[in-house]
């Protein structure tokens, strides 16, 4: 696994795509690093991508007061069948059935509902176009619902209506972004198919 930067407080790493982020990657990070690995925020097993964990628990508490407060910025590429417009900022109510571990864009506030934001701009266009995205919140399966529920689902997200032979959703982690230690560091790794 390639780190990125690593201190006595954090490690910043490149997840690979079919690790855990909660068990695999925390274990895989003790195992080089040694001592305590904390987890502040997760990936899809089945997605790749920039992440940071703590190296301590005063460290941990930091970067979850950061991700509360919104100062950590996550960037995302994804590859979507179709053109997407030039650029938006989606505003949807993601309803998730925990039963089927799949999330739906719904009208109404009801239990369980959570609103869920995204800003994004097009790379490029064509039949699958490649897009940046940035999240505003943290929503399960965010990106690829509210994608697909827009009729541009993720190349190789088979659960959101994708039907090409991709094996993974073509989506990355590509950046994070938060101030640490007095100034603001960016955090960036582009995957290979972009």
């Amino acid at each position: 696994m390639e780190i990125l930067y690593s201190d006595r407080d954090i490690v910043v790493c490149i997840k690979p795509v079919g690790m855990d982020s909660e068990l695999e990657v925390p274990a895989a990070l003790r195992a080089e690093l040694s001592g305590e690995i904390y987890t502040v925020h997760r990936l899809d097993k089945n997605v790749g991508g920039v992440m940071v964990y703590a190296r301590t628990k005063s460290a941990a508490a930091m970067l979850s007061r950061l991700i509360q407060e919104g100062k950590m910025v996550k960037e995302y590429v994804a590859a979507v069948h179709g053109t997407p417009p030039e650029e938006g900022d989606w505003e949807d109510l993601l309803w998730k059935d925990s039963r089927k571990n799949k999330v739906f864009v719904v009208k109404r506030m009801r239990g369980g509902v959570k609103p869920a934001r995204l800003e994004f701009k097009r790379l490029t266009a064509g039949e699958i176009s490649r897009v940046r995205i940035r999240l505003h919140t943290g929503r399960s399966h965010q990106i690829r619902v509210q994608f697909a529920s827009r009729g541009y689902p993720l190349m190789g997200d088979h659960k959101y209506g994708s039907r090409d032979k991709a094996t993974a959703p073509k989506l990355f982690s590509c950046c994070i972004t938060f101030p640490y230690k007095g100034e603001e560091r960016r955090f960036e790794a582009m995957p290979d198919w972009i």
